[in-house]
């Protein structure tokens, strides 16, 4: 059977097709281009590393402003662990509980010194291993306790500063001799002492005392002269604290907040006493005989200087709450608050704090009921030195 052959197409016709098959695989490759994002170019290997090129300027958008930028958000620092409770069944052990929460047995031991004195490492009495079913544990997960922190060294790197900031109820300073530098009290109370700085940042200063004063929360407070008179907050504080003198001891912290390493002697019994005359007579009281140094400054001259001006305490603290730093700037939350305040805090703790804290409002009830959870109950500095 013979096979017809088809009969060629004319040239022209050939070309067109061919112009249209060529059309139709140059809009594939467009519609390619246009799904897959352009890849990132590379450095040729041992080059070192890559350069980005640079890209061009894209057109503005309808509606938008050339040149903007855009908004940045600042994240949000990480919270500290919060404490949680933990009660002790028949079986446990400090080292069992603290594998169960990341920690270790000696940070709980720390933790609960207070409430539990035979759990107090510090103590010729500790005991971890005996340890009772039916006793509440404050347990921080995640977190070890770090023991250098729980007495802080002195603030100033003069070769000439005391070395052990500890002083406890006891000797009474001479008159006019060198001011006794007091870290906390006697560890064997269960008083602890919230005190609160205020010069600078005074919001919410008022709100502060003002819960201070209805929950009927002991407290100390360290104005600096100018804070506390020459502003309407700083007097208005020191107003309220005027009207309860069963809540509130009142130091001093200097007139403007110098760093007391760097002053005279004369300089410094002139800080002390503008702070004194401007403040006193509002309070309707001395701001004797308790003075806070500027920045936790000190050093022997200094001391000797401020006891000859007749402030016979020198005020630091075993607990350092980092509340005057904004969170937006790294500072603590106020969780982080109470859980730092919680977990450091035993007999005699000295506890700083701001009127001026960022955090410190919202964190104050927490740390309340906190402290008196553990068996600690806030007093004011007077109570807890007996002075």
């Amino acid at each position: 059977m013979s096979r017809r052959r088809s009969a060629p197409l004319p040239r022209p016709r050939l070309f067109a097709l061919a112009a249209l098959a060529l059309a139709a695989m140059a809009m594939v490759v467009a519609a390619c281009d246009l799904r897959l994002p352009p890849s990132a170019p590379s450095s040729p290997a041992g080059s070192g590393p890559a350069t980005m090129a640079t890209p061009a300027a894209a057109s503005p958008a309808v509606g938008s402003t050339p040149g903007a930028s855009p908004s940045f958000t600042r994240p949000t620092p990480t919270p500290e662990p919060s404490p949680t409770w933990y009660t002790v069944v028949a079986g446990d052990t400090l080292t069992s509980i603290a594998r169960r929460f990341a920690t270790t047995a000696r940070s709980i031991a720390f933790w609960n010194r207070a409430r539990y004195p035979t759990l107090d490492p510090q103590s010729p009495g500790y005991a971890p291993d005996r340890i009772e079913v039916g006793w509440r544990l404050t347990i921080i997960p995640g977190v070890v306790v770090d023991e250098t922190e729980l007495t802080p060294p002195p603030a100033s790197p003069a070769p000439t500063v005391l070395r052990s900031p500890v002083i406890v109820p006891g000797p009474t300073p001479l008159a006019g001799g060198s001011s006794l530098l007091v870290a906390h009290g006697d560890r064997a109370s269960t008083a602890i002492a919230l005190t609160f700085d205020m010069g600078g940042r005074l919001d919410p200063a008022l709100e502060i005392v003002d819960w201070l004063i209805a929950h009927e929360v002991r407290a100390t407070i360290f104005p600096t002269g100018k804070s506390g008179s020459e502003t309407a907050t700083g007097r208005a504080v020191i107003g309220r604290t005027a009207a309860h003198p069963e809540l509130f001891t009142l130091g001093n912290h200097s007139w403007d907040h110098p760093d007391f390493r760097q002053l005279t002697a004369a300089q410094i019994a002139d800080q002390l006493t503008r702070a004194e005359a401007a403040l006193a007579p509002a309070a309707g009281r001395t701001t004797k005989p308790f003075f806070r140094p500027p920045f936790g400054s000190w050093d022997q001259a200094g001391l000797d200087a401020v006891g000859a001006a007749g402030w016979a305490y020198t005020i630091m603290w075993d607990v350092d709450t980092i509340d005057w730093r904004a969170p937006a700037d790294g500072g603590p939350s106020a969780d982080d608050i109470v859980a730092r305040v919680i977990s450091r805090a035993r007999g005699g703790s000295i506890v700083l704090m701001h009127l001026g804290g960022w955090q410190t409002l919202e964190a104050l009830p927490g740390i309340v009921e906190g402290l008196r959870a553990r068996g600690l109950e806030p007093v004011t500095l007077a109570e807890l030195l007996g002075r």
